[in-house]
């Protein structure tokens, strides 16, 4: 079965972007998907530093939600990231899971190790970037950007 993990993106509940997600959602659903969506918002997630040690991303110890939502993607067969633009980027939230995610960097770019394969043994996972707003083109530049980079540390096309 496929498993689909969803990141609700916006920190505003009930609007757009979730209105969006819900469909996708649905329509993985009625194909057969196993479906889990984590609204970011709700997460508790500190940024970045460099003091951060990997190696709790693989050990399953940390003291915030991080290793937990980064396990579940490594695990996924699709990754689904949901989001506003705020000034051509995602919302603070999302942006610290993102920045969190430096250390599926290190792993891919500097330890050059594989990720483990998916839930349904896949090597590769499929990604999908749902959005809306943002006054033209533009707008999303920087934002489809970030989306990339972070699904790439992911295994995810």
């Amino acid at each position: 079965m496929t498993k689909v993990v969803a990141l609700a993106g916006s920190p505003r509940t009930g609007g757009n972007t979730e209105k969006l997600l819900a469909s996708f959602l649905r329509g993985a659903e009625d194909a057969g998907a196993q479906v889990h969506k984590i609204s970011v918002v709700a997460l508790e997630i500190e940024g970045w530093t460099p003091e951060v040690e990997c190696s709790e991303v693989v050990s399953s110890q940390g003291d915030d939600d991080f290793v937990r939502v980064s396990q579940e993607l490594v695990a996924a067969d699709v990754i689904a990231v949901a989001s506003p633009v705020y000034f051509r980027n995602v919302p603070a939230q999302l942006k610290a899971l993102i920045d969190r995610s430096q250390c599926q960097w290190i792993r891919k770019y500097v330890d050059h190790e594989p990720l483990p394969v998916s839930s349904a043994g896949h090597n590769r996972r499929r990604g999908v970037f749902m959005s809306a707003g943002g006054n033209d083109r533009g707008s999303f530049s920087g934002i489809t950007q970030t989306i990339r980079s972070f699904l790439d540390v992911y295994e995810a096309d």
